[in-house]
């Protein structure tokens, strides 16, 4: 087998194999697709969180900043920053407690909803987002690692899964 990192030899391709030859040949595709996405997640992961770990964010806090930036207000109900970020209220929560101690967002009663909170983008939040954002572009999003004509076939076979998984 070749040294580790070479890319001589695919260790999925070869659990695809073992996969088919221990009687799953059925299962053999799906399990190699399963695990190629997950391990292209992780690279895809260790790239993004290269970028934003100097600037003290994690992924999920700089989608709530960019989110909070997006928004026509600057700011949102924390039940509305979950829905659009697709994760439990009590990440969202967590993620808010973080940046509020960062000096980038704040917590203030919701107008519209005597029970709710809003998050507010800080000034402070959004220069830091805009500049993750022009940090991220540059080294990431600009060249995820595949031709320009692959990435979005790959988005669009990515938007079917998640369409058939009931994402959206």
């Amino acid at each position: 087998m070749a040294p580790e990192g070479t890319g001589a030899a695919d260790p999925i391709a070869e659990a695809r194999r073992l996969w088919a030859a221990h009687g799953w040949e059925d299962a053999a595709e799906g399990m190699a697709a399963v695990t190629s996405v997950m391990r292209a997640q992780q690279i895809m992961q260790a790239r993004v969180d290269e970028v934003l770990r100097p600037l003290g964010l994690t992924f999920s806090r700089y989608e709530l900043l960019m989110l909070l930036h997006f928004s026509r207000a600057g700011s949102l109900p924390v039940t509305r920053a979950s829905r659009r970020l697709q994760v439990h209220p009590t990440s969202v929560t967590n993620a808010v407690d973080r940046l509020e101690a960062a000096g980038l967002v704040k917590r203030c009663p919701d107008p519209a909803d005597g029970r709710g909170t809003l998050v507010e983008l800080l000034p402070a939040g959004r220069e830091l987002a805009l500049l993750a954002t022009g940090r991220l572009n540059e080294q990431v999003f600009r060249s995820p690692g595949l031709p320009r004509r692959r990435v979005a076939s790959l988005v669009g076979v990515l938007r079917d899964l998640r369409r058939g998984a009931g994402d959206f």
